[in-house]
């Protein structure tokens, strides 16, 4: 077990080997892909466990999705969130969509590699979907007033987790209250240097934003 995999398991300690082996894999497919295609940056290649699969999974910090869940992840580039998620959430459907095609290509052959069920990736953009979800994430792909109109008309009505409305869950460094003020959106920040205690997290927060097209 290397460094990266051991901060995952510390992490999340009750995986089961299945999990536990995709997680392992994951370094060596990003590694292998990326002498192809500059999918990670070489820089962040070296902390890929700490800045991708472990930010990604601050969402499972602050919501655990239930079964049947079914999630769309906007803008997913190279499979993030929405792969270390789907590792971690074996029975909840995730849409993997990003309108860049080698970076889908990338998604669709990890999700092959570690026979990922649960997942659909798509060359395509978020406005052009007719699908419905009950979440949709991201890792701040853009500023929220471009982003949030790409989330118009595709939530489910009906709530399936009992704390969370459907809504969105954004990943985000740095400051959003002045951002999300002015699009007058109802929002809370998780803090995510309050669930890891590395450095890293001391600006990253978990943004969720409940789905208020029912009033």
């Amino acid at each position: 077990m290397d460094q990266g995999t051991s901060l995952i398991f510390s992490h999340f300690p009750h995986l089961s080997d299945e999990q536990k082996s995709q997680f392992e894999q994951l370094g060596d497919l990003y590694r292998a892909w990326n002498e192809k295609i500059n999918v990670i940056s070489r820089k962040d290649m070296e902390h890929f466990y700490l800045h991708h699969v472990l930010h990604s999974l601050g969402i499972a910090k602050v919501v655990q999705f239930p079964a049947e869940t079914k999630i769309l992840d906007i803008g997913t580039g190279g499979g993030f969130p929405g792969i270390p998620l789907a590792i971690l959430f074996p029975e909840v459907t995730f849409h993997l969509v990003d309108s860049i095609g080698k970076k889908i290509t990338v998604v669709k052959d990890i999700v092959k590699s570690l026979k990922l069920q649960n997942v659909e990736p798509q060359q395509t953009r978020a406005e052009l979907l007719n699908r419905k979800y009950h979440f949709i994430i991201s890792r701040a792909v853009t500023q929220m007033a471009n982003f949030y109109p790409w989330t118009k008309g595709k939530f489910r009505k009906e709530d399936v987790h009992p704390e969370f409305q459907n809504g969105i869950f954004y990943l985000k460094g740095g400051e959003v209250d002045e951002e999300l003020e002015a699009l007058g959106l109802m929002y809370v920040s998780y803090h995510l240097e309050d669930y890891f205690q590395e450095d890293y997290f001391q600006t990253k927060k978990v943004i969720y934003l409940p789905y208020e097209g029912r009033r």
